[in-house]
């Protein structure tokens, strides 16, 4: 049987019935759709999508698929990703655009989620297949080639792309776009190209490509030679380490984690993607690693002759750009559900699922039990951070002191969203994560303007919990207006918006690179010398946030924040809590390097002897080259 339907028609039908499987529990793959409509889709996808909800509300729900009209294309894109990390890559969303800048609008949110190996579906509409009418608004001619468009850009982002010119290439599209958004080791963003006129093409679609289609997704479990082999490194080490990274928490592997800290006693620390795969007072767990870490784990990782990396890609962040780990014999044994992150550092792969991998791991390891004592260090680590939480009575709270606040005010389930600027490194070092799902801070491709669309879709994914939203003032400026979207929504976000006037993780950097902090404050230019040294913008984002919907409260002080984030918590919409910090207070030091290189010469004296530190710090840079099994 055969079913006469829009090529846009057959593709909300189809998603409808997609549906993953891990461990028994079954969830919608494509849980729905966020759109904006222009000519390339309004009547293709747009049309399908309102047969479908008209069809839903008479009764006949087979091809229901819910629609939030977002307010920007990258934003939308941002709002998956959060949605499929929440679910640990099981579920995603699909995102409508029309053509040209509304697709590549899109281009910077699947360069996040393929960093970040989040699957996220993209559904941008193309130029005429037939090219009857060439050129289309909006269309990119390319004198080389008549099938080249601007969608041919997310090709290098993307995980699968395809183009659709003809319906009778939709069945196979689709069923490889499905293949990789549930294939935890090949996931990241999916692109199918939909052409204006494509979309609304009929076609009689088979009745099977519309049956409920459940995909499982496996635990591969480890080859029993390679356990073997990972045993034995780590058998023969004096001073392991393990390193926790996202993968153990796509992987519901924390209780896998927590039996074989305790049964080795191999100290745990984490990275970004990571950090709650313990919580932060367990005994084995000793904080975030590198160049956003701190002390204590930094110098575990200096001495360790072998580590154990889980479910981690390595990003220089996390090695300290090659300069963590200096023991001379240092080994690394990786566990990863990718081969091609298992293989990183020169390492013996054990390639499986986490849970997987640990489970098969540890009772090769009974009778071997480490012992170094690390509680001692830990401890006074946390005075530090309470040090920091009290900040330093200066006219303005520093920024440590708002992420106390904040992270005092967090229930264990409640969740707390990043992605860019100061803000990462500080709560790397100094949040304390109880839950695995508590922590999200977008570190892959650190992209500012995240943050509001990220957190909608991670309270989509999860409403029962608390969601806020971590926001500097040049991370809002680049993209607030998700706020109408989660109003418009009835999606409730706690918002707590740092103003300290302008770019103050790259101004301290610039400062380090000898750069004088330049082109990085908010304020007036200085026509005589070209500065930004002029008074201060007059730049109210409170009342921004006001007008986007808001309910907005002002803080002065610490103890102003803790009372606006308890009515936040008790307010019933999104709420935007405005705090001003203190620009120049730094928090403790993670006593760690990151490679950003420094002009080689240069006229001003700043920058020499920034050059002079720079080289300095490049010995301790490590290739690791050697192989992991010897």
């Amino acid at each position: 049987m055969r079913h006469r339907l829009t090529v846009a028609q057959a593709v909300v039908r189809f998603l409808s019935q997609q549906w993953t499987e891990r461990d028994g529990a079954e969830r919608r793959a494509v849980a729905g759709f966020l759109g904006i409509f222009g000519h390339g889709n309004v009547a293709g996808i747009g049309q399908a999508l309102l047969q479908a909800q008209r069809d839903g509300h008479t009764g006949s729900a087979r091809s229901e698929m819910p629609y939030i009209l977002a307010r920007n294309e990258q934003a939308m894109v941002h709002t998956a990703a959060g949605y499929a990390r929440m679910t640990n890559r099981l579920s995603t969303l699909a995102c409508t655009t029309s053509i040209g800048p509304g697709s590549t609008n899109m281009l910077t949110g699947a360069a996040l989620a393929t960093v970040n190996r989040l699957p996220v579906l993209l559904l941008p509409s193309d130029v005429f297949a037939t090219r009857v009418a060439t050129p289309v608004l909006q269309e990119l001619e390319d004198p080389r080639a008549g099938d080249v468009s601007v969608n041919d850009a997310f090709r290098p982002l993307s995980r699968f792309f395809d183009r659709v010119w003809r319906p009778e290439q939709l069945p196979s599209a689709l069923l490889a776009a499905m293949r990789v958004l549930t294939d935890p080791a090949e996931t990241g963003a999916v692109t199918l190209c939909l052409p204006q006129d494509v979309q609304a093409e009929a076609y009689d679609f088979p009745d099977e490509l519309f049956a409920r289609r459940v995909w499982h997704v496996s635990r591969p479990a480890p080859d029993p030679l390679a356990v073997e082999r990972a045993a034995a490194a780590i058998r023969g080490a004096s001073r392991p380490l393990i390193i926790a990274g996202g993968g153990v928490i796509y992987a519901e592997a924390s209780a896998a984690l927590d039996r074989f800290a305790r049964g080795t006693g191999i100290p745990v620390a984490d990275t970004q993607a990571g950090k709650g795969a313990l919580p932060w007072d367990h005994p084995n767990a000793v904080g975030g690693l590198g160049a956003t870490g701190n002390p204590v784990a930094n110098r575990l990782a200096a001495h360790a002759d072998v580590v154990l990396g889980v479910g981690t890609r390595y990003s220089d962040f996390t090695t300290a750009s090659r300069s963590a780990f200096q023991h001379p014999a240092v080994r690394f044994v990786n566990l990863n559900i990718t081969a091609f992150d298992a293989g990183k550092l020169s390492a013996l792969p054990l390639v499986a699922d986490a849970r997987a991998g640990l489970t098969a791991l540890l009772p090769q390891l009974y009778g071997r039990h480490f012992t170094g004592d690390v509680a001692a260090e830990v401890r006074r680590w946390q005075e530090t951070v309470e040090k920091a939480y009290r900040g330093n009575q200066g006219d303005l709270p520093t920024q440590a002191e708002v992420i106390g606040v904040v992270n005092e005010a967090c229930g264990a389930r409640d969740v707390v969203v990043q992605a860019a600027g100061s803000l990462p490194g500080d709560l790397q070092r100094l949040w304390r994560a109880r839950d695995p799902k508590q922590y999200h801070v977008e570190y892959g491709y650190s992209c500012m303007g995240f943050e509001i669309a990220g957190a909608l879709g991670i309270k989509l994914a999860d409403p029962s919990r608390e969601v806020y939203v971590l926001v500097g003032d040049g991370s809002y400026l680049m993209m607030a207006q998700e706020i109408v979207t989660a109003i418009a929504e009835g999606v409730k976000l706690i918002v707590v918006l740092v103003q300290n006037h302008g770019f103050a993780s790259i101004g301290a950097l610039s400062a380090q690179t000898g750069s004088q902090r330049f082109g990085t404050a908010y304020r007036y230019k200085n026509p005589a010398t070209g500065d930004y040294d002029g008074a201060r913008l007059p730049v109210d984002l409170a009342a921004n946030a006001a007008s986007l919907g808001a309910a907005v409260i002002r803080c002065r002080t610490a103890a102003d924040l803790a009372e606006g984030l308890k009515q936040a918590r008790e307010a019933e919409r999104l709420t935007v809590v405005h705090i001003e910090t203190d620009p120049l207070a730094e928090g403790p030091s993670s006593e760690s390097w990151w490679d950003v290189p420094v002009a080689e010469v240069a006229t001003l004296h700043s920058t020499r002897h920034a050059h002079t530190g720079y080289l300095e710090d490049k010995k301790r840079q490590r290739h690791h080259l050697r192989p992991g099994g010897r």
